[in-house]
């Protein structure tokens, strides 16, 4: 699947046009999260559809969403802008960070400069990079990249090997550790502790995918994690609000 959408990824660049600069208040996520609004960070997403789930919530008011899950104490927020696998698109980021006031994350397959001119244009304060999505060195001048345009990235892995090797390259402020699979899609929080034994004393990882319970934070908080980046279970949820009270055990 990864495969099939860096393809897809490679020919929208050959007809990206870039849009105008949004004039904007940068913010940053890596603050938000080490200064979480609970005992664990919440990174929640806007996400309309995926490739393992398929359309996940028909009636989708982006800017709605992302209003709900900042009055509900969300520390930030992460857009899906893929349109061909996610349903998402880049106007959605554009429209919430314009109403909303913490950390707004572009989640996408990011792998040319062109993608990274185009997330600092329509107004994120920090981008998701993914290993193996490029090599580790062009990665890493795409992180340097979004820092110079005064984003932050979120460096996301999915194996131990992934991160030992990304680590020999360069040491991201914010890493990720994604638990589902990408091969099989299947997902399971020991990813999470595995891959955290690998994550250097002092740096800040995020738990990613398959987190739907109180209990499910306090086993990757366990292993570590300073926060989480959950989509599917609030989006699933009756609303933005039920869903993070939910996710926290909160009444």
């Amino acid at each position: 699947m990864l495969k099939t959408i860096l393809e897809t990824k490679k020919q929208e660049l050959e007809s990206l046009e870039l849009p105008p600069a949004q004039q904007v208040t940068k913010r940053s996520l890596y603050k938000a999260l080490r200064e979480p609004n609970r005992q664990i960070g919440l990174i929640a997403e806007v996400k309309k559809a995926s490739p393992s789930k398929g359309l996940i919530r028909e009636d989708f008011q982006p800017v709605e969403i992302a209003l709900a899950y900042e009055a509900s104490g969300a520390d930030a927020i992460s857009v899906l802008t893929d349109q061909q696998y996610f349903q998402g698109h880049r106007d959605y980021l554009t429209a919430i960070k314009k109403e909303t006031t913490i950390p707004i994350m572009r989640k996408d397959f990011i792998i040319d400069e062109q993608q990274v001119e185009e997330s600092a244009r329509i107004g994120a304060d920090a981008i998701l990079l993914i290993a193996g999505t490029v090599s580790d060195e062009d990665l890493h001048q795409l992180y340097q990249s979004a820092h110079n345009k005064g984003m932050e990235c979120l460096v996301e892995v999915h194996a131990a090997d992934e991160l030992t090797n990304l680590l020999m390259v360069f040491t991201p402020q914010l890493i990720g550790i994604n638990n589902r699979n990408l091969k099989t899609f299947s997902t399971t929080l020991h990813q999470t502790e595995e891959i955290a034994k690998g994550v250097p004393a002092g740096t800040m990882f995020v738990s990613e995918s398959g987190i739907h319970t109180p209990e499910d934070l306090i086993q990757v908080g366990k292993a570590g994690a300073s926060a989480v980046l959950v989509g599917e279970s609030l989006m699933r949820a009756e609303s933005p609000n039920l869903g993070i009270k939910h996710l926290f055990g909160e009444k």
